[in-house]
Order: C-alpha cells, then structure tokens, then sequence
C-alpha cells in the first residue's frame, strides 16, 4: 500500500474518477465526507458501486466507515460487506481493542455472506483522539486483519483544541509530531505497514512532494491523498529506487553467501543485521510495487 485515496461514497462520478486513478488503495469513506442525513444513502450508492466496478480497476477497495462510538458502524458493515471489500477503515480508534471488536462484528458479517473468515483486512486511524494517541502500544498482536496502522491530525486537533496543526512555516507542532512518531513506532512494534496522514493543500505539488520525501525517509511505507493528482506523487515517492534495490539486493546476497554471519563486509564498509533487516524490508515494498529484484 503506496497510495490510499479517499473519495465519497454518496457520489458516483467521484468513485468513478478515483477507480481510475491508479491508487494502490481506494477508500471509499462514509464518514467525514458524508453528511449525516447522507449516510443511508452513500450506503446505498457504495454498495452498488462496488459491487458493479471491483473489477474493473486495479486498486484494493477499503471502506471507511462511521466510527465504532457513534452507533452507526453495524449499518455501515450490514451495507457494505456483501460487496465484498478488501478492508475496513476504523476512524478513530482509542486502542488496540477497537480492532478486536471491529474484527468480532466482520466475522459475523462475513459468515452471512458466505466469505471466508478473516477476508477483510482492518486499517485503524489511531491518532484522532487523545486517548488513541496514548495508546498507540497496544495494537501489537490483537488480530491478523491489522494490516497497517495511519493517523490523522484534523481530528486530534478538534479532541485536544488546538488551534492548528501546523506552524506558520507549514511544519507540524509538537503534538501532532509525537502522534506521527507514535504511529511509526506502533507500525513498528505490530509489524504491520505504517501509512502517512493526508497533505490537505492538494495544489501545492512541491511541498506535498517534500512532505512524502520526509515520510518515506522516517519509515512510512505510504501515504493516503484527497485527489487523484497526488496519487502518481505518492506511487513515486513510496517506490524504492532501482539503485536501492540493487543494493538491498546485494546486501541481502552478501549475508547469505557468508553463511548469515552477524556483520558482513561490502566494498570496504561493514554491514551488521540491522542493515540486512532493513535491505529485506525494501526489497518487500519493491516486490509489492511489481520491482523485479
């Protein structure tokens, strides 16, 4: 999972324009875009949608749904697993147990509609509020659906009342800094792919593009967008190099080849089993982006 784009599930020429746009992942959100005398509605729509199009585009379908607080996720699962999306989205989730019940209500739906148990994977937004953000530890092995783990900081910013979110130079505060840490490190103690926030300001190209350089620097392996125009920026971005998979590659080869020692040398440089962790980590992200290596 490169790029994760959002569209609205209560508007057919938007799904339309986002199955096409070459995302890894499209989401399908019944949450924030929806407005709540839309809810049935998107349902409705997304559902038929989905149904009509899964294959007739390359991306993996997600549905965000309303959060498991407000009492309308069962609606949205009852809608919206018959048609057979990859994953859940779970928007505000306060701990690794939102999985856990999210994942006990999926059961249910997919043994009534005959699908294999366990078939949908769940992504969970673990910074939306103060409590999810403090409890970024705890998603570490609670199920096999958890396929990753993303943030969001609009949400956060309304939970805590924070004026905003970022500086007057476009960085991020403090607090929204420790959540986008917290998401990595709980990406990391889970061993599940760690997935980067949105760039609101979707015409500013070069600063999205900065934005997505630092993430794939600091360990997120993608990235969710609001337009189709930042998805070929995300796939870019989040694609290893052919000059790093070579090396990887290489690196990979060497311990191998010396009977996987603790530290091996290459052209002159030591190498320890850290940096062979991290060669198989990129070449994983290449295999799953279609890199030969």
């Amino acid at each position: 999972m490169r790029s994760l784009l959002f569209v609205p599930g209560d508007s057919q020429k938007k799904l339309e324009k986002a199955f096409g746009a070459g995302a890894d992942v499209v989401i399908v959100d019944l949450e924030d875009s929806i407005a709540p005398q839309n809810k049935a509605l998107a349902r409705g729509t997304a559902a038929r949608f989905i149904t009509e199009h899964r294959h007739q585009t390359k991306s993996a379908i997600y549905v965000r749904v309303n959060d498991l607080s407000t009492g309308l996720t069962d609606d949205d699962l009852a809608a919206l697993v018959p048609a057979g999306p990859v994953g859940i989205m779970l928007p505000k989730s306060n701990s690794g147990q939102d999985v856990q019940n999210l994942s006990a209500k999926l059961r249910v739906h997919e043994a009534e509609n005959g699908l294999p148990d366990g078939a949908i994977k769940i992504l969970p937004i673990i910074t939306e509020t103060a409590a999810g953000v403090l409890a970024a530890a705890t998603y570490a092995n609670v199920s096999a659906r958890l396929v990753g783990v993303t943030w969001g900081a609009e949400d956060l910013s309304a939970a805590i009342g924070a004026r905003a979110a970022r500086d007057e130079n476009g960085r991020y505060t403090d607090v929204f800094r420790f959540a986008r840490t917290m998401t990595i490190l709980a990406a990391g103690a889970a061993e599940v792919a760690a997935i980067d926030t949105i760039f609101p300001h979707f015409r500013d190209m070069p600063a999205f593009e900065a934005e997505c350089t630092e993430a794939e620097r600091d360990g997120f392996t993608g990235k969710m967008a609001i337009h189709p125009a930042q998805v070929p920026v995300i796939n870019t971005a989040f694609t290893p190099s052919a000059e790093a998979v070579k090396h990887s590659a290489s690196l990979v080869a060497a311990f191998e080849a010396a009977g996987n020692p603790g530290v091996v040398g290459i052209d002159g440089k030591m190498y320890d089993r850290p940096h062979l962790r991290l060669a198989e980590r990129l070449l994983a992200r290449a295999k799953a982006a279609g890199i030969s290596t």
